[in-house]
């Protein structure tokens, strides 16, 4: 069976579709979003397109502009950098956890990020780069177990993800995160909470400066 074409499910699933199509940066902050294209391309009603994005509204992915609908929200530099404050935050505890909890098999994976990562810089592979880097993330919140935590980071990320991929861009920005990633594999590898913590603080206060230096 399809999705269904109204009510709450419909609606569900016209929010992930939008969250995901943000988060991946297919649709760029400003992007209009018109609720009868939408329900058109999703084969749903408008009432749960329109359902939706009050929702993404809600989670700060969406704004509506008086007399012109929705589209996706425009976040400000100075936003930006109080969502990465909120991160440090988030992603430092989440780290403590993955050390605590990590396993043989998951500091295997996390030293094969960590191998690959500097391959990806060796031959100057931004991109492929940049998908090590949201993998390690990744793993360390799942390793984490910090449900709460990765629900908002989730959010948080997807706010500032044209921010980011901006960031991931700029010329020298690999060389500069890459041992900042290791040290907090390493921290995680160990076992040491304490380390992991401070090893995500400082990448995440790295990020910050680095964003403070944008011109927009």
């Amino acid at each position: 069976m399809g999705n269904p074409r109204s009510g709450l499910e419909a609606t569900q699933h016209v929010a992930k579709v939008l969250r995901e199509a943000i988060r991946a940066g297919e649709m760029a902050p400003g992007h209009r979003l018109v609720e009868l294209d939408l329900a058109e391309q999703l084969d749903v009603t408008r009432a749960a397109v329109r359902a939706a994005l009050l929702d993404l509204t809600a989670e700060g992915l969406v704004e509506r502009i008086a007399n012109r609908g929705a589209r996706v929200r425009v976040i400000p530099l100075a936003e930006a950098l109080q969502i990465v404050e909120c991160r440090m935050v988030l992603e430092g505890l989440c780290a403590a956890k993955a050390a605590e909890s990590a396993e043989e098999p998951d500091r295997e994976l996390l030293r094969e990020l960590a191998v690959r990562m500097r391959e990806a810089v060796a031959t100057g592979d931004v991109l492929a780069y940049s998908k090590l880097n949201q993998q390690v993330h990744a793993h360390v919140l799942r390793l984490s177990g910090q449900q709460v935590a990765a629900g908002l980071l989730e959010r948080l990320n997807a706010q500032i993800v044209r921010h980011q991929f901006r960031l991931s861009l700029r010329p020298g920005r690999p060389q500069v995160s890459l041992p900042e990633h290791i040290a907090l594999i390493e921290a995680i590898c160990a076992g040491d909470p304490a380390a992991a913590e401070l090893a995500a603080r400082n990448h995440l206060a790295s990020v910050a400066e680095a964003l403070s230096q944008s011109t927009d």
